[in-house]
């Protein structure tokens, strides 16, 4: 079924774990920059899962997005996770930071034009894509939608500990985790925010 045929409140477990998680594994290929979306938990589970692949030279550029300030922080999370990676001997001609978006889309949004300024757009074909797996196909789809579209990506997940693919379902936290972000997902694609997409359900 496509994304726009689903109804989030009559899906099941196993549905729900297909529409996140189905097809979302590493290629292994190297691309012009690795693309990390900020969150609250970004700085554990996201940034060393990029650090990780930079330092395996998957990419020589990382860009951070993120403009949300968390609990009270001076910072934003792009702010941190590039002090973050400083601290983990990233060099810092290496990071590009977009600190004003404040949500998925203006994620992909505000850092095409940071993006383009170090790599010209009409030149990027692949950006290795960080976040939490469980985030990833509405990443992946924001991407998709609004990036130019003869860029490729590598779908590299992060695990948290909650929400993997394997063990979401054993916990209160990992169970409304997945069914808030299936609902936003559908949400998004309905009413045409997000292109549509199969997924075998």
């Amino acid at each position: 079924m496509y994304i726009s045929e689903l109804d989030a409140d009559k899906l099941s477990d196993e549905q729900m774990s297909k529409l996140l998680f189905s097809g979302i594994e590493d290629d292994g290929q190297k691309g012009d920059c690795i693309f990390v979306a900020g969150s609250s938990k970004a700085v554990l589970y996201r940034l060393p899962k990029a650090v990780e692949l930079y330092k395996q030279g998957r990419a020589g550029k990382i860009v951070f997005s993120g403009g949300v300030k968390w609990n009270g922080s001076v910072w934003t999370e792009a702010e941190l996770l590039k002090r973050e990676a400083i601290a983990l001997n990233v060099p810092e001609d290496d990071i590009l930071v977009e600190d004003k978006s404040l949500h998925t889309v203006e994620n992909v949004i505000a850092s095409m034009l940071i993006m383009n300024r170090e790599i010209p757009l009409y030149k990027m074909r692949r950006i290795i894509v960080v976040t939490t797996s469980y985030h990833m196909r509405r990443l992946h789809l924001s991407m998709q939608t609004y990036m130019p579209d003869w860029i490729d990506y590598s779908l590299c997940p992060a695990e948290d500990i909650h929400t993997a693919k394997d063990n979401w379902f054993k916990t209160d936290i990992g169970k409304a985790r997945v069914q808030a972000e299936c609902s936003k997902l559908i949400k998004y694609v309905k009413i045409g925010a997000l292109r549509d997409m199969y997924i075998d359900i």
